[in-house]
Order: structure tokens, then sequence, then C-alpha cells
């Protein structure tokens, strides 16, 4: 009977194996931003292992630029090369092989790597095209066919230089694909090219007019461009354009018809001709209604949910109270005080993080906090310089004027979104709160080496994490929001707000938001009573100062559901500890390969 069983089970999964799915997406060769972070958590997942037999990334490489190249190339982003033109490496790929790559170079006039990265415990193919000076022959007649089969007019944002990169390396990917000989000995239905947002659209076009009806085509959907420009753009934000989204949806309207045409962002025509791919994935439940609003081709296509997922950890009370107590610690160096409550926000500084909402929301905590007689810090870590300030100029910034607590706008230290985000949100609230401060930390790493003398010799990031009471996260718009909801495996409150993709994967994971107290939703679009939109024309008159009443107004609930779960004691914050991992576990990237991707890659077969 064992024998059976064991032999049945090795069947099914023999027929439930994927060959071989191609990732086009501009991170391919170095974690960036978002979908980086995507790619990491999905392809070292043991489930996408267990089942994808062989995984290529393809994108572009620039070769002209050296801190790219440094990263690239650095050990620590896990890259071995087996061919590289621009590196002179070739004796990593079969003579066969290494001539069938030169000839697309030379048909191109581009430069090829191809090796193979870490991701996590597993390692994939990646495959780079450098188009630094292409042959233009070639380029615009894989344009001129892009015109004729789909519609778009390259030609009219040819002085976009993001999309004729996009443009410019579709063509040689594929041809390389083909040297490689991928996916010669496969059915359509055993390969996949996914195109993560509009960057890989063209990888799929080049595909599509190669060698028709022979790939299976995904769109990724991690946001849609035309929904996070209106949304960012208008003083209304979310609580304009997601009440018109809703109300339209009653009256079968569509994007454009109430916000007029669009096709002036490049991103919203090419976006459109995702409906010629096999099947759509969208991030979060906003996400499909948003490209539903797009219309055409949108309205009855399939789109399925793929969810990002979120670490999941063990972790002990102990380490969880190591952890903030350093960061108390801190706090205290740079105070003088020691807080009750370690409230964080690691994020990009970008506008549609909103991060004048924590302010809102701290004005009536700080009230909270007074009358029990508690004190709190909020750290937020956010900066315009990714790869960091110089740690000497850290230190004598610490020594000069008590930086990160103090900053100065003419010496490099607030430069761009900083400047104002300090001088007008944090120093004012500091100004007026009596129980607690923010400390804009502005500075890419959290370690002393990277933070001056005040931090603890033996904080690091993962303390900021791990020790966290909230983490907030109230952006405007945030197709899912990785991020905000990391800290839930270490037992923190997460603030959200209710137009975060994230908010229905933890209502499924947890069987519903009543059963998850780690997750505060701030809802930011629901109207007051008495606030009535009898059609989307009415949803389309809110402006800032509407917007600006309704987040005043909100905010004093999120405040008071924040203080009501605070954990009082070590015993409440196991409680919050054990049920935020037991949420994680149900979001781990294992889930989302499992329940959500495989499904939907089952989907594009015809």
């Amino acid at each position: 009977m064992a024998g059976w069983y064991t032999t049945l089970m090795n069947n099914f999964m023999a027929s439930s194996q994927i060959p071989l799915i191609v990732h086009a997406t501009h991170e391919a060769g170095v974690k960036v931003g978002g979908i980086g972070a995507v790619l990491d958590g999905l392809l070292g997942a043991d489930a996408y292992n267990e089942r994808v037999t062989r995984t290529i990334l393809a994108g572009p490489m620039n070769g002209r630029d050296a801190t790219e190249m440094e990263r690239l190339l650095s050990p620590r982003n896990g890259l071995q090369i087996h061919y590289g033109s621009l590196q002179a490496i070739f004796d990593g790929v079969p003579e066969e092989t290494r001539l069938a790559l030169q000839q697309v170079e030379q048909t191109f006039e581009v430069a090829i790597l191809y090796g193979r990265r870490r991701f996590g415990r597993h390692e994939h193919e990646v495959l780079l095209v450098d188009v630094t000076s292409p042959n233009r022959q070639q380029m615009d007649t894989f344009r001129h066919h892009i015109w004729q089969n789909y519609g778009f007019d390259c030609a009219r944002y040819g002085w976009n230089p993001e999309l004729n990169l996009y443009l410019d390396i579709a063509p040689p990917l594929f041809g390389a694909l083909m040297a490689l000989g991928v996916g010669d000995d496969l059915d359509a239905n055993d390969k996949f090219i996914i195109a993560h947002e509009w960057l890989g659209l063209p990888l799929v076009f080049a595909a599509q007019m190669t060698q028709p009806n022979q790939w299976r085509t995904i769109f990724y959907a991690h946001e849609t461009a035309t929904a996070r420009r209106l949304v960012e753009e208008h003083s209304g934000h979310d609580t304009r354009f997601y009440n018109t989204l809703f109300k339209a949806q009653e009256w079968n309207l569509t994007l454009e018809s109430l916000f007029g045409n669009q096709d002036d962002l490049f991103k919203h025509p090419m976006i459109k001709q995702a409906v010629r791919c096999d099947n759509i994935f969208a991030v979060g439940d906003l996400v499909v209604d948003e490209l539903r609003f797009l219309g055409d081709g949108f309205t009855h296509a399939n789109i399925d949910l793929v969810y990002n997922g979120i670490p999941s950890t063990n972790t002990s009370l102990a380490e969880k109270l190591e952890s903030k107590r350093r960061l108390q610690k801190y706090c205290e160096n740079l105070l003088g005080y020691i807080p009750d409550y370690v409230f964080t926000h690691v994020t990009r500084l970008v506008y549609s993080k909103s991060l004048w909402r924590d302010m809102r929301v701290m004005e009536h905590l700080d009230r909270m906090l007074a009358q029990e007689d508690k004190r709190a810090v909020l750290f937020v870590l956010s900066t315009s310089v990714p790869a960091g300030r110089r740690s000497e100029w850290v230190y004598a910034w610490e020594q000069q004027y008590g930086w990160p607590v103090g900053h100065r706008g003419d010496n490099g230290d607030l430069i761009d979104a900083e400047a104002p985000y300090f001088f007008n949100v944090v120093e004012p609230f500091n100004q007026r709160a009596s129980h607690s401060r923010v400390v804009f930390v502005n500075q890419f790493g959290w370690s002393q080496d990277r933070c001056g003398q005040r931090m603890p010799a033996d904080m690091e990031f993962m303390d900021i994490r791990r020790g966290s009471d909230l983490e907030f996260g109230q952006s405007i718009y945030e197709p899912f929001g990785i991020a905000q909801v990391e800290p839930l495996t270490f037992g923190s409150l997460c603030c959200v707000s209710s137009v975060c993709g994230c908010v229905g994967f933890v209502e499924q994971a947890a069987a519903g938001l009543e059963n998850a107290p780690n997750l505060v939703v701030a809802d930011y679009v629901r109207l007051p009573d008495g606030f009535w939109l009898n059609s989307p024309y009415d949803a389309l008159n809110i402006d800032g100062g509407t917007r600006d009443w309704i987040e005043s107004a909100n905010a004093a609930g999120v405040a008071e559901t924040i203080f009501e779960r605070l954990p009082k004691s070590q015993a409440e914050m196991q409680v919050l500890l054990d049920r935020g991992q037991a949420i994680a576990r149900g979001m781990s990237w294992d889930v989302v390969a499992t329940e959500f991707l495989f499904n939907g890659l089952q989907n594009a077969k015809k």
C-alpha cells in the first residue's frame, strides 16, 4: 500500500512540474526595490523550487554605470558569471552556446552577461543585456513591428529613456534565450514568460511576434501606473480616487470616461496591451479593481490574485525584549528618556508613503500617552540617498548639532524631500508634543558605524524590526506593502491604510480581520456619516481640503485602536507575538507559491 501511494505521489509531482519560467524584470541582476524583494522571496521559497525546474531572470545591464556594475559584481550579490563579454569571460558555456551568444551580440551590437545568482538557499540563471550603442536599424524594426501588431506608438514616446531601454533590450534578450536553447524541446504549456510590470512587456512582445503561440505569457501587475499617478498628483489622493472607482463600478463607467484620456503617460497604453497575455496577476485586491477600471479588454480578462509574501521567523519574547531594550537605550542617548513604547516607520522617502499621516495619529496618541503618564518615540528610517551618507559626515553632524535629533539643510544633511519633511512635519510635532518625540534617521543602515556614537554598539537592522511595538505604513497608494507588515512576525502592531493590498492577505491568513489584533487598518477612504456621494462625478470633486478633514477625523479612531491594543505587559506582548507569527506563517512565500502563483500559471494554459 505504501509503495502504491509513493508511486502515485511521484507521478503527481512529475505531472505538476513546471519546466521553465522566464522572469522579465528590471531587477534581474540586482535587487533595487519592491520587485527585487518579491523575486528574493518567491525565487528563494522551497515550494517554488520544488516545482519549477528551470528559472531564468532576464533584464538590462548598464556597463557604463560604475555604481551599478559594482553592485552587480559584488560578492554580496551572489552572481557567478558563465559568459560575459564586458568581463571577458567566455569559458563557462559550451562552445556552441558561446558562438550563438556572440552571434546575437554582433547582430544587435550589444553585450551579454549570462550566469547564476543566489536567492536564499537556491540559485537561478540570469541573462542581462547592455544596449549602450545598439544597432538602430534592428531596434527601429522592432518598434515598427510593435506598432503594427499592438498599436503602441513607440515614436510618440521616443523621448523617454526608460521606455527606450526596455524596448531596446527585448530583441537581443529573446535572441539570447534562443541562443541558450531555452524551451526548444518544450510544449507551449510548459514554458512561461512573466512580465513584471510594463518593463517586461517588450520581451513578451518579442516572444509573441517571433514564436507565435509557442509561449504562455503573463503580466504581473505590481501596481497600476495610471492609478498611482491619479492618486499621487491630485490633492484628494486615495480619498478621491477610490471613492470615484467604487461609484464607477456601480455606474459601469471606466477610468478614462471620468478622468479623461491618459495616453500622455506612456505606461498607460503599454499596460493596456497586457490583455494580449494569457493571464494577468495582481498583487492586491484593489489592483484587480484598478485594472478592471481601465476598461476595454480588462473588463472580462482573467486576473488572478497573487499576493506578496512576508518573512516568517520564530522569535522569542526574550529576543524581542532585547531588541526593544537597544532601541530604548538609543532613545535615552538621544532624548534623555526611556520610552515605554517604541514606534517605527521604515520606508522609502516618496510621496505615496504619506508620512504626514503618522503625525496625525501621533497627535492623538501623544494626548493618550500623557493621560497614562507613558512615553513613546517614533523612529522614522527613510532617506533620499539609498547608498547612504559617509560615516564620517554623520559622526561630525552628531557632534556639531545632535544629528539625528537635529538636522540642517545647508550642508548635505537634508536633501530633496527630507528637508520639507523634517522642517514642516517632524519639527512642528516635536515642539507641540509632551510625551512622545519623532526621530528622523535619514541614513542608510541601522548600526553604530553608520548612525553615530549614540547608537548602541550592538544595534543591528533587525532590532528596528524585532523591537518595534508599532510599525506605521498609511500610504495613499500601496498595491501590497511588504514593509508595512514585515514586523507582524515579531509581534508588532502594524498600522496600514485601507488601500494597502496586504490587508486582503492578512484577512485571509487570519480568517477575518477580527482575528488579527496585530493589524490596525486606517481607513481614509471611508466618508463620515452624512457625506453622501450620489454619483462618481460627486467623488471627483473631493479635493485636498475634504481629504484633509477626513484624515483628521479618522485619525482619532486609528489612535484609539492603537492605544487600546498596545501591550501593557509582557504577557500581552507574548499574545501579540504568538498571533503575529501564526498570521505570518499563513502569508509566507511558500504559501504564495502554492496557493496563488501555481494556480495562476495553470489558468494561463490553453
